[in-house]
């Protein structure tokens, strides 16, 4: 009996030592043309463990319109985009952002953005910055194979 005890303490031990997974709400660009596709990605997403799917609860909405997926739940944002790409569709996350001032040139166009929305920049301006230094001593004054006008 002592043998059952402790290996059910140690199950419990086991459980408690995981970690638990964070919530997050993962957003995603799926090609949708039609009520099949839509149900095709719908279907494939709702057997994700850590979502739950169903009238009562907003944890998934699919926007067709929009082409956009979003979940909600104890997710990994890869492991969704994994399982949206076992549909064979054209899937990527979710690359615009909201923009709302309308003095300031857009970042950057996007003509299918949807609207009120610019492309995501993050990925584009950080490799861009390390290049900028490179570029000001190709024609700086101590470099003597810089480019010199005159």
């Amino acid at each position: 009996m002592g043998g059952v005890v402790s290996a059910l303490v140690g199950a419990s031990r086991e459980r408690q030592s995981r970690k638990r997974k964070q919530f997050n709400t993962v957003e995603l660009k799926v090609r949708m043309d039609c009520d099949g596709c839509e149900l095709k990605v719908r279907n494939t997403l709702a057997r994700l463990r850590g979502t739950r799917f169903g009238p009562a609860c907003l944890n998934f909405i699919i926007n067709r319109k929009q082409q956009k997926v979003t979940v909600q739940g104890f997710v990994e944002p890869q492991r969704v985009l994994r399982r949206a790409q076992s549909t064979k569709k054209r899937v990527e996350m979710w690359p615009y952002v909201p923009y709302t001032n309308p003095y300031v040139a857009p970042p950057v166009y996007d003509k299918r953005a949807p609207a009120g929305h610019v492309r995501r920049v993050d990925a584009l301006i950080a490799p861009a910055a390390g290049r900028e230094e490179e570029l000001a001593t190709i024609f700086s004054d101590d470099n003597p194979n810089g480019c010199s006008v005159m």
